[in-house]
């Protein structure tokens, strides 16, 4: 084999990184635009076109957006609900996996299909509102979180790691006297931390985006999350909420909603997108091995 690629390889590779380049740039693009409005100032947010970077430096629209306070307790809401819900989800789905992960369990082909058929068949969102309410779960935070703590597709791939461990390393255990929950918490679990930091990251991205549900189930204001903050700033009741944000910082230069609502976008985006650095070592040799072992 020549040391030298061929020309066509060049060529391919070439415009591969030029396509792969310009897939980067698009998704970058709106995230650079929206925090650049967010950081200008209100003429500079009134000008179309492309904002590529701030113009006219100013931070009102973070001060103004701190001072309505609504949004603290949003962003309290949507911290505890994806630190708890990702804690709690992972540990069910741990619980779920491991021994679906061992070929001597009874009637692991029946659990297995059963599990299946959930991923495929659902009751739909009216069962699902009567039972929530049957349960007395509605306006309280354990909504968001119960209701959505067992994902079996996400299961299925922690069970597919689980399987890539080796076996001896819980004969030795057993033979020291290990019973099957100190196994998984002391050497299973240790031992899959790509995995389960993969999980906690598609968990906790999935929980820190979800409003739908706190739409449907919670009407105490005191309990909305971010997003559904987020949602109604943007869609519903657009100008009350715009209006309880400027009252609070009168006498100072004037903001355009569009400012708004690009702070409070980027307070919302910002804090989950930190978090990708921590897991993202682990991300990729979770999924591989998560999705290979069968």
């Amino acid at each position: 084999m020549s040391s030298k690629m061929a020309l066509s390889e060049k060529l391919f590779q070439t415009a591969l990184v030029a396509f792969i380049s310009l897939m980067c740039a698009a998704m970058l693009y709106p995230f650079i635009h929206v925090l650049s409005v967010s950081f200008s100032s209100y003429e500079e947010s009134l000008r179309p076109g492309i904002h590529l970077y701030p113009r006219g430096f100013s931070l009102d629209a973070y001060k103004r957006t701190f001072a309505s306070g609504d949004i603290f307790i949003a962003f309290g809401n949507s911290i505890f609900r994806t630190v708890v819900g990702t804690v709690l989800s992972v540990f069910a789905m741990a619980l779920g996996a491991y021994p679906l992960s061992k070929k001597y369990l009874p009637h692991r082909t029946f659990y297995t299909m059963f599990f299946v058929f959930t991923m495929f068949f659902s009751g739909g969102i009216i069962p699902s509102y009567l039972l929530i309410k049957s349960l007395g779960l509605m306006d309280s935070r354990w909504v968001l979180i119960l209701p959505t703590l067992f994902s079996t597709f996400t299961m299925f791939i922690m069970r597919n790691f689980f399987m890539s461990i080796p076996t001896e390393l819980e004969e030795s255990a057993r033979i020291d006297g290990a019973n099957d929950v100190r196994i998984l918490l002391t050497i299973i679990m240790p031992l899959s931390k790509p995995i389960l930091a993969t999980v906690a990251l598609w968990t906790a991205v999935s929980h820190w985006n979800a409003w739908f549900d706190a739409m449907l189930y919670i009407s105490d204001h005191y309990k909305m999350v971010l997003q559904l903050y987020l949602r109604k700033l943007i869609i519903e009741n657009q100008d009350q909420v715009m209006q309880d944000i400027m009252l609070h910082s009168t006498g100072e230069a004037p903001l355009t909603p569009e400012t708004v609502k690009a702070a409070v976008l980027m307070i919302a985006t910002v804090p989950i997108v930190i978090v990708y650095p921590f897991l993202q070592k682990y991300f990729a040799k979770g999924i591989m091995v998560g999705s290979l072992k069968g």
